[in-house]
C-alpha cells in the first residue's frame, strides 16, 4: 500500500469514528473574575525547564506588558547576565501577556546556583530563586516528584508536594498533562493563577511537562507558549531529555483525539517516537542511559469505569487507527524495551502488572514480577487535584491491574542505578501516607522481543 494511499486510509477512519465518539474536556471553562496585576511589568509566573544540554537551565516568566529580558545568576552573587526572547501571547479581550525566556550556560554539575529575572531595572526584578545543577553522567541516583491533572481549584496535593521541595526531596518535577484547568480559561486567567501557585515549586526545580486535553484550546496554543521544554522543535508537544541513567521521552496522546487540529502533526510525532526509540535502545545509548521512560496523560492501560477513556481511547492509543491498526504505540514500546510508562488523565492512581497486548506478563521469577518483567511496565498517576470528581473503579477487575485507589495523592521516584528504580504513591487523604510502593530491577535492558 504506497504511503498516500495509507494517509487516506487513515484520515477516512479517523473522521468516522471520530464523529461516533466525540472526545472533549471533562468540565467547561471556569468563569472568575480577571484579576488584574498592579505592575504590569513585574516578573510572575517564574519556572525553570532543563536546556538542550546539562549545561543549561531554561528560566520562563510572563509581564503583562512589554519589557526587556534578562537573566543575571551565578554561584553566591549575581555575577553573569544574559539577554533572553519576549513573545507577546494574546489569550483574548483585555489579557495580552509577554512570555520571557532566557537561558542560563556554562553551568557548573551539582552547584547551587542563584538567579534573578525581570528587564534590568531594580524596580521590574524578581526575587532571587536558587536551583541546584544536575551532576555530570549517569553514575548518580535522580529523584523525581510525578503527577498530572493538577488544577487551581481544588489542588489537594500542592501543599505536600511544596513541603516536599521546601525539605529537598526532589531533583525535578514531572507534570503529565492537565494543568490549571484550564490554562486558557477566562481569557488566560485561570493559567495565570495557576502559574503563579506553581511559582514557589517551578522557580526551583525543573518543571518538565506534557499536554493533557485540559490544553487543547486553540491547538494547544496557551501549554505550547507557557512552557520551554528542550530540544523544541516541536513546540513542547514531544521531546526527549536525559537525566542520569534515564533517556525521557515525552508524547502528546492527544494527536490521536484532536485531528480537528491536522493529521500530520500525529503522522510527524509517531515517526519521531518511532526514531527516537530506536536510537535509544542501540546498545551505545543503552549503556549510558539503561533506563527508557515514556511520558503521556492518555493511558495505554487504565481500568477506570469512566465513559471510554478504558476502553476506546486506551485501544486506539494502544494498536493505533482502528481496523487498519496503524500508528499505535504499543508495539514500538515492546519492541524497543521501554522500562516504564506514566499517564494521568484518570483522576487516580493505579499500577499496572508488567502488560503487553492486554495480557500479564510477569517476570519468570516466582514472586518477583518486577524483576527482569518481559514487557512495560504501566503507571496512573492523576490524582494530584482538581475541581473534577475522581474516576472510580468497576466492581469486576481487570487481570493487569495490580493496585488503585481514588485518594487525592502524587508519585516518587528514585532511579538508585541502572538496575534498581524505586516507585512510591503518596495519599494527601492519609496525610502523607505511602500507600503503594514497588521496585522495578531491571539487570538487562533492551527489547521484550528477545524475552
Amino acid at each position: 500500500m504506497s504511503v498516500i494511499v495509507q494517509y487516506f486510509v487513515i484520515i477516512t477512519h479517523i473522521i468516522i469514528i471520530a464523529s461516533a465518539f466525540k472526545i472533549s474536556s471533562k468540565s467547561d471553562d471556569i468563569s472568575t473574575e480577571i484579576v488584574q496585576t498592579d505592575n504590569k511589568t513585574q516578573p510572575q509566573q517564574i519556572h525553570l525547564s532543563l536546556g538542550d544540554n546539562p549545561t543549561q537551565m531554561v528560566a520562563t516568566w510572563s509581564t503583562m506588558s512589554p519589557t526587556d529580558t534578562i537573566v543575571r545568576y551565578g554561584v553566591g552573587q549575581l555575577v553573569t547576565v544574559h539577554m533572553g526572547t519576549m513573545t507577546n501571547f494574546s489569550n483574548g479581550v483585555n489579557h495580552d501577556q509577554y512570555i520571557h525566556s532566557a537561558i542560563m550556560d556554562q553551568l557548573t554539575p551539582n552547584t547551587s546556583y542563584i538567579y534573578q529575572v525581570g528587564s534590568g531595572n531594580p524596580n521590574e526584578m524578581s526575587k532571587i530563586y536558587n536551583f541546584t545543577t544536575t551532576p555530570i553522567g549517569n553514575n548518580w541516583s535522580p529523584r523525581f516528584c510525578v503527577y498530572g491533572d493538577l488544577g487551581f481549584i481544588n489542588p489537594q496535593s500542592y501543599s505536600r508536594i511544596l513541603s516536599d521541595v521546601n525539605k529537598g526531596m526532589y531533583d525535578m518535577i514531572i507534570h503529565v498533562g492537565d494543568f490549571a484547568y484550564d490554562l486558557d480559561s477566562n481569557f488566560g486567567d485561570m493559567g495565570d493563577k495557576f502559574m503563579r501557585l506553581m511559582e514557589p515549586i517551578a522557580a526551583r526545580l525543573p518543571y518538565m511537562t506534557s499536554p493533557g486535553n485540559h490544553e487543547n484550546a486553540g491547538n494547544f496554543s496557551n501549554y505550547k507558549n507557557r512552557f520551554r521544554m528542550p530540544n523544541n522543535d516541536n513546540q513542547n508537544m514531544f521531546y526527549s531529555y536525559n537525566v542520569g541513567p534515564i533517556h525521557f521521552i515525552s508524547i502528546s496522546t492527544e494527536y490521536y483525539f484532536y485531528v480537528n487540529y491536522g493529521l500530520m502533526q500525529l503522522l510527524n510525532q509517531y515517526k519521531w517516537l518511532a526514531e527516537e526509540l530506536k536510537t535509544a535502545n542501540l546498545p551505545e545509548n543503552r549503556a549510558k542511559q539503561p533506563w527508557i521512560i515514556v511520558l503521556g496523560h492518555r493511558p495505554l492501560y487504565c481500568t477506570n469505569s469512566d465513559g471510554n477513556d478504558c476502553g476506546i481511547a486506551a485501544d486506539w492509543l494502544r494498536y493505533g487507527v482502528p481496523f487498519i491498526h496503524l500508528l499505535g504505540i504499543e508495539d514500538l514500546l515492546y519492541l524497543n524495551g521501554v522500562d516504564l510508562a506514566i499517564w494521568a488523565h484518570e483522576h487516580t492512581y493505579e499500577r499496572m502488572w508488567p502488560v503487553y497486548q492486554e495480557k500479564v506478563v510477569n517476570s519468570s521469577t516466582p514472586g518477583q514480577p518486577y524483576f527482569n518483567p518481559k514487557a512495560t511496565v504501566h503507571i496512573v498517576s492523576g490524582s494530584a487535584g482538581c475541581q473534577e470528581d475522581h474516576d472510580e473503579f468497576p466492581q469486576v477487575e481487570k487481570d493487569y491491574s495490580a493496585f488503585h485507589s481514588t485518594d487525592y495523592g502524587y508519585s516518587r521516584m528514585t532511579v538508585y542505578n541502572s538496575t534498581h528504580l524505586y516507585f512510591e504513591q503518596v495519599s494527601d487523604d492519609q496525610k502523607g501516607k505511602i500507600i503503594d510502593q514497588i521496585w522495578l530491577i531491571k539487570t538487562k535492558h533492551g527489547s521484550f522481543l528477545n524475552d
